[in-house]
């Protein structure tokens, strides 16, 4: 069983490093769809291995894009894994659109508001509305493909065998 887990958080964290790549125009390069790997390990693996997802999914995010905040970044990794977290254990609760509501709204108006006080408020003005695209997108993909996969990661799956 431990060795399905790691491979599946490899498997989503280099999804993340993929999605990473595809960046989403914002004020600093590092809004991508590196999130949604991290929802699906939340929603199927459990609250933890999502948080861990999201924390290297960023990391990986920040350095394709030259961390443009520096250390900052460390920051804001915390506060994905803590954001993917909640949306596991509201997920896993049979709160779904809960779930979704308060990833998109902590992601894209609550995790920037330290960077009122670290960098001024102009840069949260500016910073918001990518987020807010990019936290839709990467929720939407993720609701999209989570029921598809569950078979996959909760062991269900059904193999067809060609017979020759």
């Amino acid at each position: 069983m431990k060795g399905k887990m790691v491979s599946s958080l490899a498997m989503l964290t280099a999804l993340s490093a993929v999605g990473a790549a595809i960046k989403i125009p914002a004020i600093v390069g590092s809004v991508a769809l590196d999130i949604f790997p991290a929802l699906i390990a939340a929603a199927l693996l459990g609250s933890g291995a999502g948080a861990i997802v999201a924390a290297f999914g960023h990391l990986l995010s920040a350095v394709i894009g030259g961390f443009p905040l520096g250390p900052m970044h460390f920051l804001i990794a915390a506060e994905m894994a803590v954001l993917v977290w909640i949306f596991g254990r509201f997920y896993r609760n049979s709160r779904k659109i809960s779930a979704v509501v308060l990833f998109i709204l902590g992601n894209a108006i609550a995790a920037p508001l330290p960077f009122i006080f670290l960098m001024n408020l102009g840069f949260y003005l500016a910073i918001v509305p990518s987020l807010l695209i990019g936290s839709i997108l990467n929720t939407g993909i993720a609701i999209v493909v989570i029921p598809r996969l569950s078979s996959m990661f909760l062991g269900k799956l059904v193999k067809n065998e060609v017979k020759p």
